[in-house]
């Protein structure tokens, strides 16, 4: 592993990835990339949410939501992190979780995506969530899925 991304999402495992990414990445002296992605969805909502109040004068933009996404992956870097020997870099982007984190991997290079799963009933313990399906069967590297 040289260049691994740590898929940070809002759920409860993205603590448990984040820190068993910069593990692995600090054990082999590799780069560590930290990813949130806002979703088109969350964007549009936020955007309607924040000109809906008639007092306020705001536009939400797409600079400052990739801003806010890279601010939140380098939040929960620090908190998660704090004791690691390993240096990270926060990425914010905006759109589909799926192809961002294909593209960003192709982008970068990178050789390792290390993305959250859920715990599933026996029966769909074969089939995780579709955006960590589409990783793994497109992603050409290593895929690692902590599940809590």
């Amino acid at each position: 592993m040289e260049r691994a991304i740590a898929v940070v999402d809002a759920s409860d495992s993205a603590k448990s990835l984040v820190r068993e990414a910069g593990e692995l990445a600090a054990g082999v002296d590799a780069e560590l990339l930290l990813v949130h992605v806002t979703t088109d969805d969350e964007y549009a909502e936020r955007r309607e949410s924040m000109m809906s109040v008639p007092s306020l004068d705001v536009n939400y933009t797409v600079d400052e939501a990739l801003d806010g996404a890279e601010k939140y992956a380098k939040d929960v870097g620090r908190d998660v992190l704090d004791g690691v020997d390993v240096a990270y870099e926060p990425v914010g982007r905006l759109g589909d979780l799926g192809d961002e984190v294909l593209s960003l991997a192709e982008e970068r290079d990178a050789d390792h995506v290390f993305v959250a799963g859920r715990k599933r009933s026996p029966a769909g313990k074969a089939i995780f969530g579709d955006v960590t399906q589409r990783i793994i069967l497109e992603f050409d590297g290593a895929v690692t899925v902590v599940t809590t």
